[in-house]
Order: structure tokens, then C-alpha cells, then sequence
């Protein structure tokens, strides 16, 4: 019987890669009177290649970014502290998150969320998706002083929210991070496709987490194992 959904936040629950592009978008409008001699297209390009998907801290990407245009009318950490805190205002959700977060919460599901990264940055992007209430734990990795892969950070979401672990699916786009982690505790491993692999070894595949309730509904009605 499945009692708790566990999600990855970016890639899984939040569109980050359309979440950038709108940010630097953004960035750029408001900031063009420092950054006007680069041209637009190729500033979003080039901050999205020094991102790697958000694997890279911005630190390292605006001292680069500040290195190879030559800026001279703000500074790298200037450019930091924009990105910590105004990206929120940019983050796009993938399609059909709050309906099906809100038919998991009518089962009666235990939700929880593991996210590797900065701890204010990303609750700050939780709230601003309008999620945060629908979740009984959130760890983010810099506040556990642990991070996905480890399993500690895994079962510490399965001892809060109560559950075993083979009673949890977990769902994240990440084949190693979120997938193979969670398997290798016994959970549930759910990957949301990513463009990046191909051939992700998953208990189940999704490309819309409109598809989730019914997956969840077919292993409790079922009491499929895997």
C-alpha cells in the first residue's frame, strides 16, 4: 500500500530550465544600462551553458560571465545577489502540478519533497510555485547538511512523514540523484523524462505528473509490489 509521495523540485515539479530563460530574460531587461553591450540572445545563451542546469552556483557562472564580456557597470556579486533574489518571480511550473498535488493530498497521501540546493533560495521558489502548503516535509540539502544521493537524506523523509520506505514513491528527473536513490532504499522510483538521458532504468516512466494519481491509484487498488 502506498502511503507518501516524495518529489525532486527542479526538473520534477518546477520547470527550471524555462524558469532560467525567463530569468535571465528578466535579468537582462532590467539591468540592460550595465549589460547593453552584449546582446541579449547571446547573454541568455551563454549564461545558460555556464549553468549546466543549475549543477554550477551562480557565483561561478557571473564571475565568468563578467570575465568574457568584459562588464564593467555592475559587479559579479551584484549580479549574485539579483539572481537569489528575484528569481522567484520567474519560476514556471511544469503543467498540471497544483491538480495533481491536490488529488494526492484528497487520498489522504503523505507528500514530501527532497531538493539538493540553497536552503532560503529554494523554499523561496516552493512559495512562489504556491506548493508549500501541500507538503508534510520538505528537506533542502544545504539545511540537512546532506544531499541526494545519500540515502540519509531519503530516510529522514520516510522517518518524518512515518512510512517505510517500500511504502513511498519518489519521482524526480534525475536517474541517479532521484531515481536509483530512492530504489536503493526500496522505494518506488518514478523518473519524470528528461531530454538529457534516455534508457533510465525506473519502475515507472511519466511525462506528465497529471499521470501520477493514476499510477498511485493502480498500486493501491492493485497492492501492486514491484
Amino acid at each position: 500500500m502506498i502511503k507518501a509521495a516524495i518529489f525532486d523540485l527542479d526538473g520534477t515539479l518546477l520547470d527550471r530550465d524555462e524558469s532560467v530563460k525567463k530569468f535571465v530574460s528578466y535579468q537582462y531587461d532590467r539591468l540592460l544600462e550595465s549589460l547593453h553591450q552584449i546582446p541579449k540572445e547571446t547573454y541568455i545563451k551563454r549564461f545558460i551553458g555556464l549553468d549546466r542546469r543549475g549543477y554550477v552556483w551562480k557565483d561561478k557562472v557571473y564571475q565568468q560571465l563578467v570575465q568574457e564580456f568584459s562588464i564593467k557597470g555592475i559587479t559579479w556579486q551584484e549580479l549574485l545577489e539579483d539572481y537569489i533574489s528575484m528569481f522567484k518571480y520567474n519560476c514556471v511550473p511544469f503543467p498540471n502540478l497544483i491538480p495533481m498535488l491536490g488529488e494526492l493530498k484528497e487520498t489522504d497521501l503523505q507528500l514530501g519533497m527532497i531538493t539538493n540546493g540553497k536552503g532560503q533560495f529554494q523554499l523561496d521558489n516552493i512559495r512562489s510555485l504556491g506548493i508549500e502548503k501541500y507538503f508534510d516535509t520538505i528537506l533542502v540539502s544545504e539545511w540537512e547538511g546532506i544531499k541526494k544521493p545519500d540515502s540519509q537524506i531519503f530516510m529522514k523523509a520516510v522517518a518524518q512523514l512515518n512510512v517505510q520506505p517500500n511504502q513511498c514513491i519518489f519521482v524526480g528527473d534525475h536517474p541517479d540523484n532521484d531515481v536509483k536513490a530512492a530504489r536503493n532504499i526500496g522505494m518506488i522510483g518514478i523518473w519524470k523524462r528528461d531530454f538529457e538521458w534516455d534508457n533510465v532504468d525506473a519502475d515507472y516512466i511519466i511525462d506528465d505528473l497529471a499521470e501520477l494519481p493514476i499510477i498511485i491509484k493502480r498500486l493501491c487498488s492493485n497492492n501492486e509490489h514491484i
